[in-house]
């Protein structure tokens, strides 16, 4: 299993806002070799909202088979030019991808 963190910086006070669209109902739900998606927000920031965008998937090629897939481009899809949307200022001030595997794991038994 991997984990693909996408760590996105935000304007102050957008983290919470946007948290849920990373969560809700989409394409990824039924991807092969999708796992999970969770969202976290960095407590205790002063100068931007950070969201760390955890999607855990099955294998590697998994993930890169969402990211070159017609649902992935559509899902980030910028606004076309000179629409209202485009003239909305982002709240994204910047992202990193992170990609790790999972190497050991403990879950409490149910």
């Amino acid at each position: 299993m991997i984990v693909v963190t996408n760590r996105i910086k935000v304007k102050k006070g957008m983290g919470a806002a946007m948290a849920p669209s990373f969560t809700a109902p989409g394409p990824l739900d039924t991807f092969e070799g999708f796992v999970k998606v969770e969202v976290l927000l960095t407590q205790n920031l002063t100068d931007y909202d950070e969201l760390n965008v955890n999607m855990y998937w099955e294998t590697a090629d998994s993930f890169t088979a969402w990211r070159n897939s017609d649902a992935f481009k559509s899902a980030h899809k910028r606004p076309e030019p000179g629409s209202e949307s485009a003239s909305k200022e982002s709240p994204v001030l910047g992202s990193e991808i992170i990609t790790y595997e999972v190497a050991s794991l403990k879950e409490i038994a149910k």
